[in-house]
């Protein structure tokens, strides 16, 4: 530290180190950065590092923003509220500013999961042998809180199995979507911020139970029903 350029200083934010300049610290003249560097009293650690009892992980978007005037996360970055906080205790209100503007999340947005399903097969031609059609779903089944489903799919649910009877903040099992397009369900749930979490699928064919009239033998064969779980944070 004593051989070091007095322009470049040492940090120690919560145990995690960091070298920066003189100039750095001092870019927002109104920051906690700032002042503790005039303050001779600032908490130091054994190595006369200048010292904050906080976050070590997330100080290095407080640098990077002291460096750059910027700010810029990662893709999947998801603390968004604790940076917001480290900003605030910093006092850099256009760092707090721009994370919440990064925050893809809207503050006042409802929580919760959803539970998408569907019973599926694969449609065949004559014999099983040609013509193959893909997949051929029956219904998507959505299940959760309805005041969250209806937030999500709008016009394309379908209440008829559940019709609503007043309650306030009912649970559901028996909607259902309009469309047989899973992916269009995805998208519509990735659109409003959820994200997949868990899912599980399983054969359900009869085996060698007789057929009901007009069932193909091929495509009960390839009956299955899937689940997927998508929660909003």
């Amino acid at each position: 530290m004593a051989d070091a350029p007095p322009e470049i200083l040492e940090l120690n934010v919560g145990g995690v180190h960091y070298a920066t300049t003189r100039d750095t610290l001092l870019r927002e003249p109104d920051s906690l950065p700032a002042a503790a560097l005039a303050d001779p009293e600032h908490p130091r650690d054994a190595r006369g590092r200048i010292f904050f009892d906080r976050d070590g992980v997330l100080f290095r978007y407080v640098l990077d923003y002291l460096r750059d005037g910027g700010l810029v996360l990662p893709e999947c970055f998801r603390e968004h509220k604790r940076l917001a906080r480290e900003a605030r205790h910093y006092r850099l209100p256009g760092l707090e500013n721009a994370v919440k503007e990064a925050d893809p999340r809207p503050p006042n947005r409802e929580r919760g999961c959803i539970t998408v399903g569907y019973r599926g097969s694969f449609a065949f031609g004559r014999d099983g042998l040609a013509d193959v059609k893909f997949r051929k779903l029956s219904r998507i089944l959505v299940c959760g809180k309805v005041t969250l489903c209806r937030d999500v799919f709008g016009e394309t649910l379908n209440e008829s199995r559940d019709p609503d009877h007043g309650l306030a903040d009912r649970y559901t099992s028996r909607f259902f979507l309009k469309h047989s397009f899973i992916e269009q369900a995805f998208d519509m749930l990735q659109e409003q911020g959820f994200k997949l979490t868990a899912s599980c699928g399983s054969g359900t064919a009869g085996g060698a139970a007789e057929l009901k009239p007009g069932v193909d033998s091929e495509e009960n064969r390839w009956n299955h029903y899937n689940e997927f779980v998508f929660v909003r944070e």
